[in-house]
């Protein structure tokens, strides 16, 4: 999507600790999505860790973008379930880590696409660039570059409930744009996926609390839009950083 973004602002793609290119936590350090925040504050904020971002140091942002994201992880029917996604992540960490260590298993190309689309239904259209930062290109194939233990990541979201929600989005300073694919994720567990109550709830919110600093825009695609169809999102945000709104100098 970089070729179709207005060029004169900087842009970086962070990949998170144990993601991409990036190393990976070392043993008895769990994957929890606020160490995500802190790598943000040593760079920069964007995506649905830029949401808790932004609210941690509003003073930073002057504008965020949710790309078929929300600003947190709303689960209100499972909210009394908090302390055992907490036991499960530190569980499974550990289990993970008790395995034998073994070469990284090598892959072809074709197979490490196949295994992609199998899982993720969705990135049909975007599997190999997905593949050019998840994987490092070997003698014979291909090997995952994520961290093994991040393979049940919800463990590590912090939910919240809705007065909660309410609460931390008045810490807003920011312009926020929120662009949602019309084929994409309305819930954090696929299984939820058509579950539209808690989306709709967080963009009301959202609405009622920034009022003009908020703008919401459905585009036609998957969450893969901005890699599958990258035009159909590159010219609403290119709009939305070059508008002049900025944030009041703090006294």
């Amino acid at each position: 999507m970089g070729e179709d973004v207005v060029p004169s602002f900087y842009y970086v793609a962070m990949d998170f600790g144990g993601h991409g290119l990036s190393s990976h936590y070392s043993p008895g350090l769990p994957y929890y999505h606020l160490n995500f925040v802190s790598e943000i504050r040593r760079v920069v904020a964007g995506g649905s860790v830029g949401g808790m971002f932004s609210c941690i140091f509003p003073e930073m942002v002057d504008k965020l973008i949710l790309l078929d994201s929300v600003p947190f992880f709303l689960d209100c029917n499972e909210i009394e379930n908090f302390l055992i996604y907490k036991r499960n992540l530190i569980e499974h960490t550990l289990q993970m880590e008790r395995l034998p260590k073994k070469p990284s298993s090598v892959i072809s190309r074709e197979e490490m696409l196949h295994r992609f689309l199998q899982n993720n239904s969705q990135m049909n259209e975007c599997g190999e660039l997905l593949l050019q930062r998840g994987t490092t290109q070997v003698a014979t194939g291909l090997t995952l570059n994520r961290d093994r233990r991040i393979t049940l990541l919800e463990y590590a979201f912090d939910f919240i409930s809705r007065e909660q929600f309410e609460h931390y989005i008045t810490k807003l300073q920011a312009h926020t744009l929120l662009i949602k694919a019309n084929q994409g994720y309305d819930g954090v567990r696929r299984q939820n996926a058509a579950n539209k109550e808690t989306l709709g709830f967080m963009i009301d919110k959202l609405k009622s609390v920034l009022k003009e600093r908020f703008q919401f825009v459905e585009v036609p695609g998957t969450h893969y839009v901005h890699m599958s169809h990258p035009h159909h999102v590159a010219s609403i945000i290119s709009s939305f950083l070059q508008s002049r709104d900025r944030i009041p100098a703090q006294p």
